[in-house]
């Protein structure tokens, strides 16, 4: 398995694929009631067939270039995941998101791994415009959005419906040129991918 480093405290980050089903699920169903609270992932990944075949759409937007999936492990574990929920090179955007079990919440995991993320699809795939939509009582998930520096573009009220409500959406975004000077202000390992190459 290979894996890219998101610190010394043992948190990598590494591709997940259709084989780790098994692990996927035992994952979500550490966290289902937590990352279920915010995302509907939970109501999808279900049994060990569910698990497979999310894990296999996105193995496919992989092979098309569509889309990424990442797993964040810590000491070995899997906790959570960044992706690319989708990935337009041809128009240079693209957009991510994340989610983590409660075990493993205050640690920056996940902004380390969207910073990885973010670079390498900046860095590496050219994409002009990473954009990270989340709904406004998501407080912990906008905090990810300005620690990477992005801004607040839009609020679409009422624009989904959940569990049976309606909720406001936030689209954050950075911009190419946003990034590269905000990472040139702090100097960090070269663009490389995150347990995958471009």
């Amino acid at each position: 398995m290979y894996a890219m480093s998101l610190g010394d405290d043992g948190a990598e980050l590494c591709p997940l694929e259709p084989w780790q089903a098994d692990e996927f699920l035992a994952h979500m169903d550490r966290g289902r009631e937590f990352i279920g609270a915010r995302n509907g992932l939970p109501d999808v990944v279900t049994d060990l067939e569910s698990s497979r075949a999310f894990l296999r759409a996105y193995a496919e937007r992989t092979a098309a270039d569509t889309g990424r999936i990442h797993g964040i492990r810590l000491d070995g574990t899997l906790v959570g995941a960044v992706i690319l929920r989708t990935l337009d090179t041809a128009n240079g955007t693209a957009e991510a998101g994340c989610w983590l079990e409660p075990a493993a919440t205050g640690r920056g995991l996940v902004t380390r791994a969207a910073r990885a993320l973010v670079d390498w699809a900046i860095g590496v795939r050219g994409i002009h415009r990473v954009e990270w939509v989340v709904s406004s009582d998501n407080a912990p998930s906008i905090a990810v959005a300005r620690r990477l520096g992005m801004t607040r573009d839009a609020v679409l009220r009422e624009s989904h419906a959940y569990r049976g409500r309606r909720h406001d959406e936030e689209v954050w975004s950075v911009l190419a040129g946003e990034w590269r000077a905000a990472r040139a202000a702090r100097p960090v390992e070269p663009a490389k991918s995150p347990g995958t190459s471009g």
